[in-house]
């Protein structure tokens, strides 16, 4: 019997990209955990230690599998959280524009006792944001809720001319990385009706 798929994330983004898997969570259940990054603690390190504690913290029955994930911006050795507001956001904007940064997602599948995991880091650039594309950005809303202040596919998407990586990995979830750790974890995703 196949086991129950859990998704450990409320993320309409994470449920997206499950689907081009073939896959829909049996149930979402999310994890109520601190994201506090610790004092000095590195952007990989973080996300690696978010994801494994969200998979921690969903309840998780026999013939279950729960799936987490938690995706980081860095700039250097600086974690770009979710702004809490636009002027937050502005100065995560401003310090992305015309550079290039890291997105950092990290995968915690866990099955029982076992916990498998995967962090997979893109490198990604932005051109330099004029004072207007700024702007309308801020005003649009879209940075809410979204690490380092924005979403690549959405309108941010055309301030990215390009990034070295995983583009599913830096929308939130990285598609080939996820099917390899369910896959050991006993979800079958070529047994999966499209």
């Amino acid at each position: 019997m196949r086991p129950r798929l859990i998704l450990g994330s409320a993320s309409p983004r994470r449920r997206e990209l499950l689907s081009q898997l073939g896959l829909v969570p049996d149930a979402v259940r999310t994890p109520d955990i601190d994201e506090t990054p610790r004092r000095g603690e590195l952007p990989r390190p973080y996300c690696a230690r978010m994801a494994r504690e969200k998979a921690e913290a969903v309840a998780c029955a026999d013939g279950e599998v729960v799936l987490c994930a938690d995706t980081t911006v860095a700039l250097g050795r600086r974690i770009l959280g979710k702004p809490d507001s636009a002027g937050e956001a502005a100065e995560f904007l401003l310090a992305l524009s015309g550079r290039r940064h890291r997105v950092i997602t990290a995968v915690a599948v866990r099955r029982g006792a076992r916990l498998w995991e995967r962090v997979v880091e893109t490198v990604v650039k932005v051109k330099p944001l004029s004072d207007r594309e700024l702007n309308a950005y801020l005003q649009s809303g879209e940075w809410q809720g979204k690490a380092g202040a924005y979403a690549i596919q959405g309108r941010f998407g055309a301030f990215i001319p390009w990034l070295q990586g995983s583009f599913t990995g830096v929308v939130g979830l990285p598609v080939a990385e996820t099917a390899h750790l369910l896959e050991a974890a006993g979800i079958d995703i070529q047994g999966v009706d499209a």
